[in-house]
C-alpha cells in the first residue's frame, strides 16, 4: 500500500484551498493502491491557512528542537507540524505502507526540497517534518516527481 499526500489526490487541502492533482495519484486511489492523508490537516490545521516555512533548518532540525515553523504571520506553529507527522507515521505503520509519496516544497511534505525560511519563494536542500519523521523510522519517501520511479 502507498500512503499519497491528500493535495495530490485532488483534494483542495493546500494552504490557499488548492489542490496539486497527479494525474497517476488519482489512478492508484482509484484502484485501491493508495490512501490519501494531508499531515497539516491531522496537525490540526484548517484549510484555507497562513503559508508557512521552516526557519533555522529543515524537517530533521525541527525533530531535534533546532528549527521552528512559523507562518508568514510570525505564529509558531511547530507542534501542530509535529503532530501531524507522529499521526500520519502512524498511519503508515497501520496501513504497512511500503513508500509514501508527499508534495514537494511544503514544510510538511517536502522531500528534497523545502522553503527557506524566509517567504521569499527560494528554496534549499531539504526534507519537511512529516518527510524526516517517516525516514528516521524506516519509511521510504518520494516526492510526485519520482513517482514514475516505482510504478514501472
Amino acid at each position: 500500500m502507498i500512503l499519497v499526500s491528500s493535495c495530490l489526490a485532488g483534494m483542495k487541502v493546500r494552504y490557499n484551498g488548492t489542490d496539486c492533482l497527479h494525474e497517476s495519484i488519482q489512478k492508484l486511489l482509484d484502484e485501491d493502491k493508495a490512501v490519501a492523508v494531508c499531515p497539516e490537516l491531522l496537525g490540526g490545521f484548517s484549510t484555507p491557512r497562513e503559508p508557512a516555512e521552516i526557519v533555522g533548518g529543515d524537517g530533521y532540525d525541527v525533530l531535534e528542537g533546532k528549527a521552528r515553523v512559523m507562518d508568514r504571520s510570525g505564529i509558531d506553529v511547530t507542534e501542530l507540524y509535529l503532530r501531524g507527522a507522529h499521526i500520519t507515521l502512524d498511519k503508515a505503520r497501520e496501513m504497512g505502507a511500503t513508500v509514501v509519496v508527499l508534495k514537494e516544497n511544503s514544510p510538511s511534505c517536502g522531500s528534497a526540497m523545502i522553503y527557506n525560511g524566509e517567504f521569499s519563494g527560494e528554496k534549499i536542500t531539504g526534507d519537511g517534518v512529516t518527510s524526516a519523521l517517516l525516514r528516521k523510522h524506516g519509511i521510504t519517501v518520494i516526492s510526485e516527481d519520482n513517482l514514475a520511479d516505482i510504478l514501472d
